[in-house]
This record gives C-alpha cells, structure tokens and sequence, in this order.
C-alpha cells in the first residue's frame, strides 16, 4: 500500500527531457487553470503547502514532479485555457505536453480534473479524446463536488454518461471529505 503522506516536491522542469534522473511510474494531473491541481495535490498528501495554491490561475507553467512514498511521481502539468499578461498557455500546454506523452512508457495514469460547477471546455474534451485515442489509461477527477447541489449533481451524471465514460473512470472529490479522496488514491494504487 502506498502512503500518500510521504511525498515531496523533487523538482520543477520545462519539458520530459529534464525530469529527475530515478524513473519510476508516473501519474499525471491535468486540468484547466483554476480547477483545484495543487488543492488536490496537497489533500491527497495532507501537507498544505506541496503544491503552491494561487488566487492567479495559470500560476504553473513548468512540469511539477512529486516522489509519493518512492513509488511514484505524481505530476502537476500546467492548467490550460487561461492566457495573462502574453501568455499564451494553450500553446505552452500543447508544446509541452506533446513532448511529455511522446514515447513516455513510465506514464501509468493522467487524471483530468474538472470542476464540477463548470461546464466542460473544448479544452477538456480536446484532452479526453487525445488520451482515448492514444489509448493512454485516464480517469475523470470532477473537484468541488462538494459545492453542487443535488440537481447540478444529477444533470453532471447526466452529461458525463451521454459523453459514455463508464463509472470506473469518474472519481467525485472533495478535498474535505477524505472518504472522496481516499477512492481515488485507491484508484492511481490500481494503476500502478
């Protein structure tokens, strides 16, 4: 069994070809800018400041590599659909990320967060069909779960069945319900 809670932030690189030397198994998170990656990084792990939070989306711009229990790493790619101050970071998202997936066999597992109070974005679907299509093993992570009410939670059931994903890839969280959040450690355990 993994402990989540023994994890440390290894380093901060602009593309693959730069991560840290130890290869181990890789679990990659990503999401549109203010989606809750780093709260979700830091709930998992329980250490409240892993991942750097920001009231400024767009705030990642680099791969973040976390060792978790000298297991796995878990990385924090940079959120997409977000552009300030001639940044454009859907390029920067596609650049580096192209290069990221290219031949990656250390890659287990990408978690695509999306937030449960948004709709989903051209560039969520976009990112669900490059992992369908290259057949790279992917699970929803729909955050703030705990911020819908009961009828925003049934018409989002609704939309993600008519997008056919099957309930084993959906993981509801909440970082303040560990029960939530403990399902989905489950799962990446499964991955790897």
């Amino acid at each position: 069994m993994i402990n989540f809670l023994n994890a440390t932030f290894i380093k901060s690189c602009p593309n693959r070809n730069e991560k840290p030397q130890a290869q181990k198994p890789e679990v990659l998170i990503v999401g549109r800018s203010n989606v809750g990656k780093s709260s979700l990084i830091n709930a998992l792990t329980q250490k409240k400041k892993l991942a750097f939070t920001s009231s400024k989306p767009g705030h990642t711009r680099l791969l973040n590599y976390y060792d978790v229990d000298n297991q796995f790493y878990l990385v924090d790619a940079p959120g997409y659909g977000y552009a300030k101050g001639g940044i454009d970071l859907d390029r920067l998202f596609a650049e580096m990320m192209s290069s990221y997936f290219e031949n990656n066999s250390d890659l287990r597992l990408v978690l695509i967060l999306l937030d449960a109070r948004r709709e989903l974005s051209d560039d969520d679907l976009e990112i669900v069909e490059y992992v369908k299509e290259n057949k790279i093993p992917f699970a929803l992570v729909i955050t703030k779960y705990d911020k819908v009410n009961q009828k925003e939670k049934s018409a989002l059931n609704k939309y993600l069945k008519e997008m056919g994903l099957v309930n084993e890839q959906v993981f509801y969280t909440s970082i303040l319900k560990n029960d939530s959040l403990s399902l989905l450690k489950k799962g990446i355990e499964n991955s790897l």
